[in-house]
């Protein structure tokens, strides 16, 4: 799952800045990379056949992932200059059937940063809906003054529902190394790790322990 110290680093990281507790032994896994922990959360998450909602535009290897995964992606578009959504948009592709939703946040290509009062929004349809939330936060902390990144895992009825994808690739500016983590409640990261256990057994373990340090 990840080495004991890297995992228990993580964990104090994160919850400082989600402003809650996180459980390194039940609540977090060490990936190959936020690629890793965004296709291995797919896999834990749907089943053949499911309808995945994601923003457009979008980065590259959601739509592929989703299709790895025998799923049927959904797109929903951020309308330019601002990128905002259409909630009635959002809420025709929820009401289709979804089983999760991609969120970017900030996003990439766009660099849109989702406002909390539009996470709220999707929030309110996830939960609605029966949904969940699949977030990519790698740039979490790359964000221009005068906007803020809220964490949709903070949001009221979206902790359970929610699962928080990123790695030190950005922030730390070591793409090559492919270390990242998902972070999720117990009874959804037990299956993320199932899958992650058959697909890549562990990410690097010496970088684990430089990265800590950090």
């Amino acid at each position: 799952w990840g080495a004991q110290d890297f995992r228990e680093a993580l964990a104090a990281k994160q919850s400082r800045y989600m402003g809650r507790t996180i459980d390194p032994e039940t609540e977090i896994v060490a990936t190959i990379g936020s690629t890793e922990a965004m296709i291995d959360t797919l896999f834990a998450l749907t089943n053949p056949g499911d309808r995945v909602v994601m923003f457009s535009p979008f980065f590259e290897n959601y739509r592929a992932q989703v299709i790895m995964a025998d799923c049927e992606p959904v797109f929903v578009p951020l309308n330019p200059p601002t990128f905002s959504f259409d909630p009635n948009v959002l809420e025709d592709a929820f009401r289709g059937g979804a089983k999760a939703i991609i969120i970017c946040n900030p996003s990439n290509p766009s660099g849109k940063v989702f406002t909390e009062e539009e996470l709220k929004t999707i929030a309110d349809l996830c939960i609605r809906y029966d949904v969940y939330a699949i977030m990519d936060e790698v740039y979490e902390h790359i964000v221009y003054e005068g906007h803020k990144h809220t964490y949709m895992s903070t949001l009221p009825g979206m902790r359970e529902r929610t699962v928080c994808c990123s790695s030190l690739s950005k922030t730390y500016s070591v793409t090559g190394w492919r270390l990242g983590y998902a972070i999720a409640p117990q009874p959804i990261m037990d299956r993320i790790k199932q899958y992650h256990d058959f697909n890549t057994v562990g990410a690097p373990s010496p970088l684990m322990e430089a990265a800590k340090q950090e």
